[in-house]
């Protein structure tokens, strides 16, 4: 089972890191966010509401798109949304759910 992933816009390192005891090489965010296309996803924004849908589509500016959203506010359910789109310089993290 592979961790959840979380990317923020922390500095990562240019070279290699060590994970875990193991040596991995860092990935780029947005690398990640298209290879999460049709993954489940909590988008956490600045204004500390989330969003929890499946990531449908992502572009160069890290806008997102996501589809069977729900809205998170104070960690309770306050709507449900077909399509959602986040703009990405108001988004704080991005956790990327584990799937079995």
């Amino acid at each position: 089972m592979r961790p959840d992933t979380l990317l923020s816009p922390a500095k990562t390192p240019s070279k290699s890191c060590q994970v875990n005891g193991a040596q991995q090489t860092p990935k780029k965010p947005l690398t990640v966010l298209q290879k999460a296309i049709n993954k489940n996803a909590t988008i956490r924004l600045k204004n500390e509401v989330e969003y929890k849908g499946k990531v449908q589509n992502v572009d160069p500016y890290m806008n997102l798109i996501l589809v069977d959203a729900e809205e998170y506010e104070n960690g309770k359910l306050s709507a449900n949304y077909g399509k959602v789109v986040i703009r990405g310089d108001n988004v704080i993290y991005v956790k990327l759910e584990s799937t079995l």
